[in-house]
């Protein structure tokens, strides 16, 4: 039966909604760069703070990263969370931060010195999305919302979901995770998928050009209706670049218990981002 998520009271005040985006890759780039467009639209609809945004991201720009993600070749070696942050300040003149390091228990206590209430995943392994759900899953943690974005060639999906931990009590009605949904997700002993290449034109044989983009798109507009509305009917979609379809994720308890069920879900729907 759906149902209709409704956004939690202390997240509709004037306080700004704190974002931390992990993975500053093909889709966490996307996003970020599409993050400006959400605080102006928050406070011209009256959210007077808008939202408050951490990037995290150890990796650097290469060569291959300017064929498509918005690098250039004055950005190779320099820190990609960095380079991009900086870019939006100068841009937009927020005050935004970027953490040149990898996500993981320890560097998450260290910037939420307040609750993040929102972590965005971009990242692109199953131990780095099973890092994400143990920390937000901990008893003590008060990250509302976990929005996680993955891809593989020429398909992806979005799920936004409350992670179980002081934030999010154990009712029906709390939207699922993408690891409570999909755990092969962050199931790291069933593999990685492939490093990325180091030849661009290998690069986009392993993925077409655009996933990441539309992907972003597709989770900043559900994001922006939950904010600006307060209200869901759907968590998360399914994107098929070959079909051109975009199946959505239905806030329904009885179909997260199904999913839950099943004994097998195809691998090849959650990859790399």
């Amino acid at each position: 039966m759906r149902i209709e998520h409704t956004i939690p009271s202390d997240l509709l005040g004037q306080k700004p909604v704190r974002v931390l985006v992990v993975g500053a890759g093909g889709t966490g780039s996307a996003i970020v760069m599409g993050l400006p467009y959400l605080d102006q639209a928050m406070r011209v609809w009256g959210r007077s703070s808008g939202i408050e945004v951490v990037m995290m991201d150890a990796d650097t720009v290469s060569e291959t990263n300017c064929v498509r993600q918005p690098f250039s070749v004055s950005d190779i070696g320099q820190n990609k969370a960095t380079v991009l942050i900086n870019r939006i300040n100068l841009f937009w003149e927020t005050r935004w931060r970027a953490e040149p390091t990898y996500f993981d228990e320890q560097t998450f206590d260290r910037i939420n010195d307040r609750s993040i209430d929102l972590l965005i995943g971009c990242v692109d392994t199953r131990a780095a999305r099973s890092v994400i759900a143990r920390t937000l899953s901990k008893a003590r943690n008060r990250t509302a919302y976990w929005l996680d974005l993955g891809n593989n060639a020429a398909s992806g999906q979005f799920v936004l979901g409350q992670p179980l931990n002081a934030r999010n009590r154990r009712k029906a009605a709390r939207l699922r995770t993408v690891s409570e949904l999909y755990p092969e997700i962050i199931d790291a002993k069933s593999g990685e998928d492939p490093l990325p290449s180091c030849s661009a034109v290998e690069a986009l044989d392993r993925q077409e050009p655009f996933i990441n983009q539309t992907l972003a798109s597709a989770a900043l507009v559900m994001l922006a209706r939950l904010f600006r509305y307060g209200k869901l009917t759907h968590h998360g979609g399914f994107f098929n670049a070959q079909s051109g379809l975009m199946s959505p994720l239905p806030v329904d308890p009885q179909l997260w218990s199904r999913t839950k069920r099943r004994a097998r879900i195809t691998p090849a729907l959650f990859k790399r981002n």
